[in-house]
């Protein structure tokens, strides 16, 4: 078994690289109908991003449930939350959001964190 300190680090890391796959597979297939017309490279790079994030979801799956983290709902939080921020800083359009929808992003974050963090407490007990 390895130390906690470096399957944290690696749920973090595959964590983070799966999340910002998918953000990069959601903006690209944003891109994917441009102009009435399907882009078959929008597409390509869409899927692409999309199979990274899987293989680094797998990846870091491997090191919830060695760490005991077995439930879904709490394996998924994690992976959103790291989608739904790749997905802000990918667009670029998250600076132009007036304060009150920036506001809301993080109290909705914030509320995902508050759903980790009970989540996990029921799971202990």
């Amino acid at each position: 078994m390895q130390p906690l300190f470096t399957s944290v680090a690696l749920i973090i890391l595959f964590t983070l690289l799966s999340g910002l796959g998918d953000a990069l597979g959601f903006v690209y297939a944003g891109r994917v109908w441009q102009e009435g017309r399907f882009t078959w490279f929008e597409a390509a790079k869409s899927a692409a991003s999309f199979q990274l994030g899987v293989a680094m979801y797998w990846l870091a799956l491997r090191y919830l449930t060695a760490q005991g983290i077995v439930g879904l709902e709490v394996q998924t939080i994690f992976w959103f939350g790291a989608t739904i921020i790749g997905v802000a800083l990918f667009s670029r359009e998250f600076l132009t959001w007036p304060a009150i929808d920036k506001f809301t992003a993080v109290a909705v974050l914030t509320g995902i964190g508050f759903l980790l963090v009970r989540s996990s407490q029921r799971d202990a007990s």
